[in-house]
């Protein structure tokens, strides 16, 4: 398996989980997500995009990174432009850091959905913030290893037939679930979190390191 960091400019916090997850990995860093890059201690091997969000006084290593620049003017956000990048450098597995939060609602929910795409083409994806993460629900069964009271939401991008939640606060049993429903939202993980889909576009969305109430 062949794993890459995409870098993107979300928000994104430091965390021991996040560590492990980027650790070993090959890192291609999108416009402004290279602003991450040395708060994770990485350092990309390409920095993609239009460059017009390019963070103020870069450290000369980041500053370095050698780039792939397109026109402003281009057909593809710099996220999916740097995604593409390590698709062509054999990527099968992809950590999005920074893929939530920011400025641009329509960017996160480009994130979302491409996962959704690239997980059906059979590259694993992660996205994450370091405070939440999503993974795409393919159909079939899929444990993970939340802790108790990790808060956590299944969001369709379309009707979902079959859907069975176990280790749960509210398990559901082979439920159909119309298309924007909210019965989905908010649960909490009970033991063993458990997923199976038999039909349709979902993504997990969860909490493992949730922020302090301000």
């Amino acid at each position: 398996m062949s794993k890459f960091t995409i870098l993107l400019g979300g928000d994104l916090i430091r965390t021991p989980l996040l560590d492990r997850q980027v650790e070993g990995s090959r890192v291609i860093a999108a416009d402004a997500g290279i602003g991450h890059a040395r708060m994770l201690g990485l350092r990309p091997e390409l920095w993609v995009g239009d460059f017009d969000s390019v963070p103020a006084e870069l450290p000369e290593d980041l500053a370095a990174v050698p780039r792939q620049v397109f026109s402003a003017e281009k057909d593809k956000t710099d996220g999916e432009l740097a995604i593409a990048a390590a698709l062509e450098r054999g990527a099968t597995s992809l950590v999005l850091a920074g893929a939530f939060g920011g400025k641009r609602t329509d960017h996160i929910f480009l994130h979302l959905a491409l996962s959704v795409r690239l997980a059906e083409g059979g590259t694993d994806v992660l996205l994450t913030s370091g405070a939440q993460e999503g993974i795409p629900l393919l159909p079939g069964k899929t444990g993970f290893d939340y802790a108790d009271g990790t808060l956590f939401s299944v969001l369709g991008f379309s009707d979902l037939a079959g859907l069975s939640v176990t280790g749960a606060k509210w398990p559901l049993d082979h439920v159909e679930v119309a298309f924007g429903s909210s019965l989905t939202i908010s649960n909490e993980v009970r033991g063993r979190l458990e997923i199976a889909l038999a039909s349709g576009r979902a993504l997990l969305l969860a909490h493992p390191f949730p922020l302090p109430e301000s």
